[in-house]
């Protein structure tokens, strides 16, 4: 043991919070979220050596995300657009928050987090889209489509590069650990001030 406190989970707490974990985020969200973190980077960094699994990866992104948007409205709790895509007055107020230090801890995601979900889901299927277009006949080596297609494969990373800070600094913040949750399904109760 080196006598260093981990600020994610405190003396005291660790044993506490595995006692008593709330299930959140449902088999179908945790398989969700790692597939396509695993199909974008497959498809990040196959578009020279590998054609065919470059685009495999990305039909497989944009099937991924259809499963999602259907269970977003019929999943768990949690799983659900309606309990975590904000107003965009809701999300500034919350991003402001941040930039106090005084954000609500959130069983679910919290509404920078839903934002950053729509973001991604949307910038993702542009970037199949278009890369399905590319290889339209009304398409097909036109230097624009491929220019718009790496500008939204862009726009995915320096996105996902956004949510790794927040999910950092939430993780920090609130003294749990976001990615584990996202592998488990499960986080400390809300407690007092926390929002279910």
């Amino acid at each position: 043991m080196s006598g260093k406190v981990d600020p994610i989970d405190p003396p005291g707490q660790a044993g506490a919070r595995h006692l008593a974990m709330a299930r959140v985020w449902d088999p179908v969200v945790r398989l969700f979220h790692w597939s396509l973190v695993a199909g974008f980077a497959l498809a990040w960094f196959t578009p020279t050596r590998s054609e065919s699994i470059h685009v495999w990866a990305g039909y497989a992104a944009a099937g991924l995300i259809g499963l999602r948007l259907i269970w977003g409205f019929i999943g768990t709790r949690h799983a659900r657009f309606a309990s975590f895509v904000k107003r965009p007055a809701t999300v500034l107020a919350y991003l402001r928050a941040i930039l106090r230090g005084t954000e609500a801890r959130h069983l679910g995601h919290n509404p920078a987090g839903g934002a950053m979900i729509l973001a991604l889901m949307a910038t993702m299927l542009g970037t199949a889209f278009t890369g399905w277009l590319m290889f339209t006949d009304t398409w097909y080596g036109d230097d624009r489509m491929v220019a718009l297609h790496s500008l939204f494969a862009h726009g995915v990373l320096g996105l996902v590069l956004l949510h790794l800070a927040g999910v950092g600094l939430a993780s920090l913040r609130h003294h749990e650990n976001l990615p584990r949750a996202m592998l488990t399904g499960r986080k400390r109760p809300a407690g007092p001030g926390d929002i279910d």
